[in-house]
């Protein structure tokens, strides 16, 4: 059965997400539980869901995605392809922090996506996009705190995620070929990572006001 489901995505249990989130990201039961019961909370579905419903505007889908543009009004679900521009525009924004060597010369494979990265890019996205409700925010955050949590390494002085990675797993939509599941992915790990992305948008908020101010 669980092979069944995983593999053409449809009719998926509360039980099948879980396991395939175990399976495919190394998440703690607790966290795969919260994830997969919050999404069926989200989608107000109490039977089996599929993959693509997954991607219904406004329930776990949101405005203001790092690499999808915006659902078009009217329109039921998100638009799946991804756009490259926004991929690179995201690569971009992980050169731009003052982590040491991490400038623009750097090599893909040595530049690495932290949580202040990660907030530049949600600051940007979301200015171009209608408000995100207070969930879908947090949403955001999460999602993007779950994959620093799982992909971390460090290079140097540097901690985070390489951008090939991120680019091979939010542009390709596959694994990248070189992680390999070194721990297990804990909720509170999660919640402290979107908190301190949460806060590094803020600081980045507010510094883009004070300069805007003395112009």
């Amino acid at each position: 059965h669980h092979t069944h489901s995983a593999r053409d995505g449809k009719n998926l249990s509360i039980l099948d997400l879980i396991w395939g989130l175990k399976a495919g990201y190394n998440l703690s039961t607790p966290l795969a539980t919260f994830l997969a019961v919050g999404g069926f909370i989200l989608l107000r579905r109490i039977r089996n869901v599929s993959l693509f419903e997954i991607g219904k505007h406004g329930a776990i889908e949101h405005n203001a995605s790092l690499v999808h543009e915006d659902t078009p009004s009217g329109q039921k679900y998100a638009p799946i392809s991804i756009h490259q521009s926004l991929v690179e525009e995201l690569i971009r924004d992980a050169k731009t922090g003052n982590e040491k060597d991490e400038g623009p010369e750097a090599g893909e494979s040595r530049i690495l996506m932290d949580a202040s990265d990660v907030a530049r890019a949600r600051v940007r996205r979301e200015k171009s996009s209608p408000k995100l409700d207070g969930v879908h925010a947090e949403i955001a955050r999460g999602e993007m705190g779950i994959i620093l949590g799982v992909w971390e390494v460090q290079a140097g002085d540097n901690v985070g995620v390489p951008v090939e990675w991120i680019r091979e797993w939010i542009g390709y939509e596959r694994f990248p070929k070189a992680w390999k599941a070194t721990h297990t992915q804990g909720l509170l790990d999660v919640v402290k990572r979107a908190k301190a992305i949460r806060k590094a948008m803020d600081e980045q908020r507010q510094a883009e006001t004070t300069v805007n101010t003395k112009l």
